[in-house]
């Protein structure tokens, strides 16, 4: 395989690719078409993923620090994936999964991530404005000083999670299931909060009278 074209760019169809542990670092790989291809392991930092299509890689423990990642990742797995900084903003991440992934200063503001597996994942101070997390796995997960303002949360499951001090004003908590979370100083105004289960957390800080019995 021709890495060297693949790193400029001029090879765009990749479908099915094995390129396990490749250095691909900063390569200019826009619109590429990476769908199911394994990808473990494989540098990718600060490389031009924009539009392309990597739903249903494999790209376990991969780098992607820096990346531009504002592409299709419907059902990726990106278990251990270094993700620091990346660019996800409006990405289609419905499915994907995050466990291990580092997100550390990552923006998924406006990404859609229903369904995604972000269990026990670090997101402090991450930015998930008007994020779509329908139905999402975010237990345990660490949200402190998140940005979710206006993110839709409906179904999404945040038990035991740290949301202390989050942005959730104007949020869709419809449904979601809060057990055990920490909400401590959690902004809440405007939130929809109607069927949420709040057994065991820690409200003190927050305005929870909205609460739909």
């Amino acid at each position: 395989m021709d890495i060297e074209a693949i790193r400029s760019g001029k090879i765009k169809q990749l479908a099915g690719a094995d390129l396990e542990d490749e250095a691909l670092s900063g390569s200019q790989m826009e619109r590429v078409n990476l769908a199911g291809a394994t990808l473990v392991g494989t540098d990718l930092s600060g490389c031009n993923l924009k539009g392309g299509r990597l739903d249903g890689a494999n790209m376990i423990g991969a780098q992607l620090e820096s990346a531009d990642l504002r592409a299709n990742l419907l059902g990726a797995n990106l278990m251990q994936a270094d993700l620091t900084t990346a660019d996800l903003r409006g990405s289609n991440l419905r499915g994907a999964n995050f466990m291990g992934a580092k997100l550390t200063q990552a923006s998924l503001a406006g990404a859609f991530l229903s369904g995604a597996n972000l269990m026990g994942v670090n997101l402090q101070g991450v930015d998930l404005r008007g994020a779509e997390l329908r139905g999402a796995n975010l237990n345990n997960a660490n949200l402190k000083g998140a940005d979710l303002s206006y993110a839709d949360l409906q179904g999404a499951s945040l038990s035991e999670a740290n949301l202390e001090e989050a942005d959730l004003r104007g949020a869709n908590l419809a449904g979601a299931a809060l057990m055990g979370a920490n909400l401590l100083c959690a902004e809440l105004e405007g939130a929809n909060l109607t069927g949420v289960n709040l057994d065991r957390a820690c409200v003190i800080g927050t305005n929870v009278t909205q609460l739909a019995s």
